[in-house]
């Protein structure tokens, strides 16, 4: 007999209620307070009596629990070995597994079933971007669990969600070791390291500091910078110091000319070398002054500077894992992609990801670098269009000390920053030709020259590239190089736009909308049937860049909970309010999409008065990057009529 529509209902309705639960649960909450909000919502909504969500230790062959619930309370530090448990076929099979009764029976040998009195499992593996497995998420209880689609998917999402955030907790365990491996570096260094803020007054010393001016930390907090040097080059600091503001971020930091004389608090004097460094955190400015005797090394100040870098990256890395999240969708455009992000991730194949602004570049190439051997070593991030034409040999492979008008100290560039991981080179395409010839001479050979040195510098780094143009035809133009080209694209990676990857557009939009609802504390109504015909009617030319911005905008108006997209998607994007293609009417060419994303660039220029950055600009109006926009706007020869 098939259930009546009542039944439907209420099964509905239960099943609204326990997503409900655990959403409001775990909304709110991250790392070990997600963790046992998850746990302890998830039993309660299934109706279990105990679950949890472990770590897996490969090569111990353990898990351990990140949180535990079972019968109502917390087991606190528990940890087993996987081997003759059902959660070792989670583990192995890298599936949902289920045994809806008698699992004791199925696995006499596992105590914590027995003692749980357990009757029926399930587990689901928590998966890296890779495909290794990351950890677990089960459920057991002390009677029959039948068999539920709605369970299983429910379960499923849930332990996605719990595959995220293990990532991001590992992702900012790397961090905290990279800070305390800098910390030690500067605890340990020869080198003085003074701290101070920005009005030069000292906030803190490292040992080395403290022995070369004869004074401890505490007592040298809240003392003036110029307390410390002699009267005559006090004013050569603060010079320097106001030359460092007027700078772009990249380059404050500068040696001190000429060196100056410091002073001890038992009144001696000694001649010294250093750098003084400004940077922001916080919205306040900091600076770091280096210094040594004119005789010593100038390793240990590199050292730090390079681990400095690096910790940057990682800062950004991580700001980024929280920004963009996984890799949502199911069609078959995107798996296509995906089975071939696992196919090349291993290899150390140069990559050449296609695809049209906003598909989401920089997120496969992290999944490339996350899926390779390299993943221990650095991501380095380059916007190829984002550096002016000047700079740009300078940011790939560093400079020496003097090499042009304002290079007063040598710095490291980002290929020396990847050595051993990977490089994500984006909008490749933007590359003036004299560069290319020195980018394809370290494809090859592995090798270069920093600006202003002779010392040929060899680096292991695997080249990820990425670029909206048509390289083939900038080759033809004479543009780019033909065996940059050929050298680069040896695995081509094309990323499907958005208007090509179906119902998937419903899936990032319902996402975003929990992020942006989560930050704002509104509850939203699921996206109904009219709005779901908005978003796969529209083009999308801005891609998931775009979506994001549209969800956004549509949270931030929504009434009653009730998402209304067709007033969040820009009317500025035709003359009669939009580009939203009722799903029956026929399919755009790509000659007609360019020609779309022409005039939608063009009107916004116009409305912004051709201005391109800013609070005002048209990168904000569109949602894109300025370097993105600047990129389209130049590729598609738009000229502003005068």
């Amino acid at each position: 007999m098939l259930p009546s529509s009542g039944q439907d209902q209420a099964t509905d309705a239960s099943t609204q209620a326990a997503l409900s639960r655990i959403l409001e649960g775990t909304a709110s909450e991250i790392g070990e307070g997600f963790f046992r909000a998850l746990v302890e919502n998830l039993a309660g909504a299934l109706g279990t009596r105990g679950a949890w969500v472990t770590e897996f230790d490969p090569e111990r062959r353990r898990l351990r629990a990140l949180a535990f619930w079972n019968g109502g309370k917390w087991i606190e530090d528990w940890e087993a070995a996987v081997d003759g448990t059902p959660c070792q076929v989670v583990v192995e099979t890298r599936r949902l597994v289920h045994y809806p009764d008698r699992v004791v029976d199925l696995y006499p040998h596992d105590p914590s079933l027995r003692g749980a009195n357990a009757v029926s499992y399930m587990g689901v593996p928590l998966v890296d971007l890779d495909g290794s497995v990351l950890g677990h998420l089960a459920v057991l209880d002390v009677q029959p669990m039948p068999d539920d689609p709605i369970r299983r998917a429910m379960f499923e999402i849930f332990a996605g969600r719990a595959a995220a955030e293990l990532r991001r907790l590992r992702a900012e365990r790397e961090l905290r070791s990279r800070q305390a491996q800098l910390a030690g570096l500067i605890e340990s260094a020869m080198d003085a390291i003074v701290e101070l803020d920005g009005e030069l007054h000292v906030t803190g010393m490292n040992p080395a500091a403290e022995r070369t001016f004869e004074l401890p930390a505490e007592h040298a907090r809240g003392m003036p910078l110029t307390g410390l040097v002699s009267p005559s080059d006090a004013p050569k600091l603060e010079a320097l110091l106001r030359d460092l503001r007027g700078r772009p971020p990249n380059s404050r930091s500068a040696w001190v000319p000429g060196g100056f004389i410091g002073l001890t608090v038992g009144g001696s004097t000694f001649r010294a070398e250093g750098t003084l460094s400004l940077f922001e955190l916080d919205r306040q400015q900091h600076l770091t002054l280096i210094l040594r005797n004119v005789d010593e090394r100038l390793e240990a100040e590199r050292r730090i500077a390079a681990l400095t870098t690096e910790a940057e990256y990682l800062r950004s890395e991580l700001r980024d894992l929280g920004r963009s999240g996984e890799i949502l969708g199911n069609s078959a455009a995107l798996l296509h992609t995906l089975a071939e992000v696992r196919q090349v991730a291993p290899a150390d194949t140069t990559v050449l990801i296609l695809g049209e602004t906003g598909t989401g570049k920089e997120l496969f190439a992290r999944a490339i670098h996350e899926g390779s051997p390299r993943r221990g070593k650095p991501l380095v991030k380059v916007n190829c269009a984002a550096i002016p034409a000047t700079l740009i040999e300078s940011e790939f492979f560093g400079h020496e000390r003097g090499a042009f008008t304002g290079a007063t100290a040598r710095r490291d560039g980002r290929f020396t920053l990847a050595d051993g991981g990977t490089i994500f080179l984006d909008e490749v395409g933007e590359l003036p030709l004299e560069l290319q010839g020195k980018l394809l001479r370290v494809l090859q050979e592995g090798e270069f020259e920093p600006v202003g040195s002779s010392r040929t510098r060899k680096v292991d780094v695997r080249v990820v590239a990425a670029t909206n143009r048509d390289l083939r035809r900038a080759v033809v133009e004479g543009k780019f190089r033909e065996d940059l080209y050929y050298r680069l694209s040896v695995f081509p990676l094309s990323l499907p736009p958005l208007r090509e990857r179906g119902n998937d557009v419903l899936l990032l939009a319902e996402s975003f909308a929990r992020e942006f609802a989560a930050r704002t504390g509104q509850r939203l109504a699921p996206i109904g049937p009219d709005a779901a015909s908005t978003l796969r009617g529209y083009a999308w030319p801005g891609n998931v860049r775009e979506l994001q911005n549209v969800v956004e905008r549509a949270v931030i108006t929504a009434r009653d909970g009730k998402l209304d997209f067709a007033r969040a998607i820009p009317t500025t994007l035709s003359g009669n309010g939009g580009t939203l293609l009722p799903e029956t009417s026929s399919v755009l060419t790509a000659r007609d999409l360019a020609r779309l994303e022409r005039e939608n660039l063009r009107r916004a220029l116009e409305a912004t008065h051709w201005q391109i950055a800013g609070e005002g600009g048209a990168a904000k109006l569109l949602g894109l990057a300025p370097s993105t926009l600047a990129s389209r706007v130049k590729a598609l020869r738009l000229r502003r009529h005068r």
